[in-house]
């Protein structure tokens, strides 16, 4: 599952999430390739992902992307996202 993490400039919130899923993601045993992108770029760049994962303040900016959008309200909350990962495991 390609999954993009989405914060305001890209290299800081984001990457901290992208390390949080790959480690719940490995907990589960969800095969994952997991990049990170800012706000201006994510749109461009969600459709080529599964799964967007971003804040209740950005996930507007990403609307209209068929990809699905999932808002994650505390970026260090590992079962928080877990119970998102856990919807879209085949």
């Amino acid at each position: 599952m390609n999954i993009l993490c989405v914060c305001g400039n890209g290299i800081g919130t984001s990457v901290l999430l992208k390390v949080n899923v790959e480690s719940v993601a490995a907990d589960l045993g969800i095969d994952v390739n997991v990049t990170t992108s800012d706000a201006g770029s994510a749109k461009g760049t969600a459709n080529m992902n599964d799964l967007v994962l971003t804040s209740a303040e950005l996930a507007p900016e990403l609307e209209g992307t068929t990809t699905p959008v999932e808002v994650i309200t505390n970026f260090m909350d590992t079962d928080e996202i877990k119970s998102v990962l856990e919807k879209y495991d085949d």
